[in-house]
């Protein structure tokens, strides 16, 4: 196979995986976000920004729908309103549009992005099929949502990132995303590993296998939207996203017997597929102009 076919096939790859996470607007989107001169939230050094450029956060974001899924009440605002059912991949576009705009973007986005979310969950609120009434503005569901994605991301970097972080750099990752956090209405956020670590304990009461959570168990890991040739490296992807999880949460999990087959080779694969998506995905735009951190 000549270097040119080679190179034909991996930007095809690479524009294939840009799109379907970031959607279809995914190069203006980049060329605003990293592109457009002035002041960002976080400094270029900061862990936040080494975490969140890694091709880990694929596993990390996987692992971190399936921990949130557990959650009970969380789950049934999701269900409810977030469109999640028909459009899983939109939710994956709009999350990965707000964690690039808050940890990349001009402060000015920044902001912009956490207002829209704070009203979308200012218009959210109902019943659990239990009887349980919730509001996607309660700041208990807010921490969740939160320390699911903190401790996914940060435990996938340290899995699969391109170098480890120190336990200091650790505890500042824990703290940036702790910053953004606060700006979302979340009450006291933990501020180091260990704190992330008890919360995530802390919480593990309220946590309960439903039909919710396997369904969207069942569709991440067994039947995603991917053309047949994606599904091999998508299925060493989701092994290692289960791996990632707590034992015991992965016992909440209905686990579809391609996965449970998988796990013992998780992390390999997952080493492997990581891999894969930092040989086939584009840079980010140069910024035109430096700004201060």
């Amino acid at each position: 196979m000549s270097l040119v076919l080679i190179d034909r096939l991996r930007g095809r790859a690479g524009e294939a995986l840009l799109l379907r996470v970031a959607g279809p607007t995914a190069h203006r989107k980049r060329d605003r976000i990293h592109g457009t001169p002035g002041p960002r939230w976080f400094a270029p050094d900061r862990p936040v920004r080494v975490v969140h450029a890694d091709a880990s956060m694929y596993v990390g974001g996987l692992a971190a729908l399936l921990l949130q899924s557990l959650h009970p009440v969380a789950m049934a605002a999701v269900w409810a309103h977030s469109g999640f059912r028909g459009d899983p991949w939109g939710r994956l576009q709009r999350t990965s549009t707000f964690l690039a705009e808050t940890t990349f973007g001009p402060a000015e986005d920044a902001e912009r992005a956490v207002e829209r979310v704070r009203r979308v969950h200012a218009r959210v609120s109902g019943t659990t099929p239990g009887g349980v009434p919730y509001r996607a503005s309660d700041p208990a569901l807010l921490a969740w949502v939160h320390i699911a994605e903190a401790f996914c991301f940060l435990r996938a970097y340290q899995e699969y990132g391109r170098s480890p972080l120190t336990q200091a750099q650790r505890d500042a990752y824990v703290e940036d995303m702790a910053s953004v956090a606060r700006r979302l209405g979340v009450q006291r956020p933990p501020v180091t590993e260990a704190a992330l670590d008890e919360a995530l304990d802390r919480r593990r009461p309220e946590l309960a296998a439903t039909d919710e959570s396997a369904a969207t168990a069942r569709y991440l890991l067994a039947t995603p939207p991917l053309p047949w040739p994606a599904r091999v490296p998508y299925a060493l992807l989701a092994a290692a996203a289960v791996d990632l999880l707590p034992s015991w949460a992965r016992e909440f999990l209905s686990l579809p017997r391609s996965v449970r087959l998988l796990l013992p080779f998780a992390r390999r694969g997952g080493l492997a597929v990581t891999a894969l998506i930092r040989w086939v995905m584009p840079p980010p735009p140069a910024r035109r102009r430096a700004g201060a951190g």
